[in-house]
């Protein structure tokens, strides 16, 4: 799943649904690579589809970003908790 522009509030809505469309697959890549912002409504969201990936076995691979919304991760430690990659080859050669 390839996600642009802005993660803010008026695009979470969209993306949690996006997202939970996704079940069916053992490993569901977000690349962020397009991203320029991310708040912390859509933050929660992909904390939340990580834990819900988790419950029911799955995992959840996130493309690293640059800019604020790499560092929001950084600062919220969650680059520590939530799979993190460079590429989406990367992700894939985990799984």
């Amino acid at each position: 799943m390839c996600v642009t522009g802005e993660l803010d509030i008026a695009s979470s809505q969209t993306l949690e649904r996006e997202l939970g469309q996704l079940h069916a697959d053992a490993l569901v890549i977000v690349d962020l690579r397009q991203v320029t912002f991310i708040d912390s409504t859509a933050l929660g969201v992909l904390v939340r589809a990580h834990q819900q990936a988790r419950e029911q076995g799955r995992r959840l691979g996130l493309v690293r970003v640059d800019g604020q919304a790499s560092r929001l991760l950084s600062l919220t430690g969650l680059e520590h908790e939530l799979l993190v990659a460079d590429s989406p080859e990367q992700l894939l050669g985990e799984s």
